[in-house]
């Protein structure tokens, strides 16, 4: 019988945390999952570490699959692309999951409408138990309305694997490594809402050398990729606010790219002009700060 869930990690030389993670899914109270690891071009030993795992007798399956190196959002392409199960999480490698987290997705899954909504959404804890954020006021959001209404802190998604796949992939980009994963969750809350569950569904740890805590130096490795997401915010967001704060990181992207025809190739044009003396304070500010 298959499945209901897999549990996806993309992993980029991490065989230091991915034990931690492989024994939180030891312990889950509830094995209805698969977990695929996407090894995303580790040259640590990642893939001799997933393979002793996978020899052994576990109460889950796992499977393994090793590609080029091409950032986050590659390896959520593979995921995607691989998932037979009829919902799909991603676990980050540096990240592990509560004793009961896969129990509480099942049952939630299991007493919702399963086709009128995306999937469910729930909370990311630390590793002292603290909640990251705010809780959620409704049974019912979208990733976007919750963080327009006031909601805080980075939550945890769970979808099914049919409606995240009836959206476009991440777009590539030669020699960068970053597009934000927002991009396919502005598409789906245009369509779809996300049932909330105020428990946490994952246990997060940031290192130091994860995107989180490397923004700024992120922005300037990764133009193209930033500025791709941003115009797609620029259309997909309700927020004026939003949009316009879109289109000043747009700008200053851009300048980082050197494409000099970014106002004629953005969604907005008028909105880009705005934003455009915003644009280059930010891109300015960002080279300051991760010049430091």
């Amino acid at each position: 019988m298959m499945p209901t869930l897999t549990i996806f990690t993309p992993a980029y030389n991490r065989a230091h945390t991915l034990p931690r993670l492989y024994n939180s899914l030891l312990r889950q109270s509830c094995h209805d999952f698969v977990w695929l690891v996407v090894d995303d071009g580790s040259a640590d030993h990642t893939a001799a570490l997933v393979k002793e795992w996978m020899a052994r007798d576990n109460p889950f399956s796992i499977r393994y699959i090793a590609q080029e190196n091409q950032g986050m959002h590659g390896a959520h392409n593979t995921a995607y692309r691989n998932i037979d199960t009829v919902l799909n999480t991603c676990i980050d490698s540096d990240d592990y999951m509560p004793l009961d987290a896969v129990a509480v997705i099942i049952s939630t899954w299991n007493t919702m409408d399963q086709e009128k909504y995306a999937g469910i959404i729930g909370l990311d804890e630390d590793t002292s138990g603290n909640i990251i954020g705010t809780e959620f006021k409704k049974p019912v959001t979208t990733l976007e309305d919750f963080y327009l209404e006031g909601g805080s802190g980075d939550k945890k998604m769970v979808y099914r694997t049919e409606v995240i796949n009836a959206y476009p992939e991440y777009p590539l980009f030669e020699g960068e490594r970053y597009v934000g994963l927002g991009y396919k969750y502005l598409m789906i809350d245009k369509d779809y809402e996300l049932v909330t569950v105020n428990k946490p569904l994952v246990t997060v740890e940031y290192q130091q050398d994860g995107s989180s805590l490397n923004m700024f130096r992120q922005y300037r490795k990764h133009p193209q990729g930033f500025a791709f997401i941003r115009k797609s915010a620029m259309v997909l967001s309700r927020s004026p606010k939003r949009r316009f704060m879109e289109a000043v990181h747009y700008v200053s992207s851009s300048i980082f790219s050197g494409n000099t025809r970014f106002i004629s190739e953005s969604p907005k044009k008028l909105l880009t002009i705005a934003a455009l003396p915003f644009g280059v304070l930010l891109n300015l500010y960002i080279r300051y700060k991760s010049g430091k």
